[in-house]
């Protein structure tokens, strides 16, 4: 999949190019400021974004012209066709406030192969946010099933030490 690029007024950008990625400012923001992956370790992350679909990286500055600071992320899991998950989606603290999540929810759901997809999410937090981009509580949530994430289980299938 073609890598994209998009930069707003304020001098941010967003990439999917993963390349880019910070994965130490990832790992910090998921193992110690999120509530849904604190026991996550960064080789797992590392697996994660090699695994995702696609991933989205905001800057402060633009990484394809030299060096840029990475101040968020999202990364999507889907088959570009009837299903999408969107998970791991944060602002760093000291840069919430500036438009960045919507700006990223927004282009997220834009991207052309994402549009009309079947989109699923979990959050704690952020309904209002992800409600304006037509997310909305599960229907039947009654045909819905889920098995339960086990990290020790995890880090064996990937080989990895916990």
């Amino acid at each position: 999949m073609a890598q994209q690029s998009w930069t707003n007024n304020d001098g941010f950008t967003i990439d999917t190019n993963k390349n880019f990625l910070d994965v130490d400012v990832i790992y910090d923001f998921l193992h110690n400021e999120s509530y849904w992956a604190k026991e996550i370790t960064k080789d797992l992350v590392v697996e994660a974004i090699r695994n995702s679909t696609l991933c989205y990286g905001i800057y402060e500055g633009n990484p394809t012209e030299g060096k840029a600071k990475q101040v968020g992320f999202a990364r999507v899991v889907s088959d570009l066709v009837r299903f999408a998950w969107l998970g791991d989606v944060f602002v760093v603290p000291e840069y919430r406030g500036r438009g960045l999540s919507k700006w990223l929810i927004s282009t997220i759901t834009n991207h052309p192969q994402l549009k009309g997809v079947s989109f699923q999410l979990a959050t704690g937090d952020a309904h209002g946010l992800y409600a304006q981009y037509g997310f909305h509580p599960i229907d039947h949530i009654e045909r819905k099933m889920e098995r339960t994430m086990n990290w020790d289980e995890i880090h064996r299938g990937h080989e990895l030490n916990k």
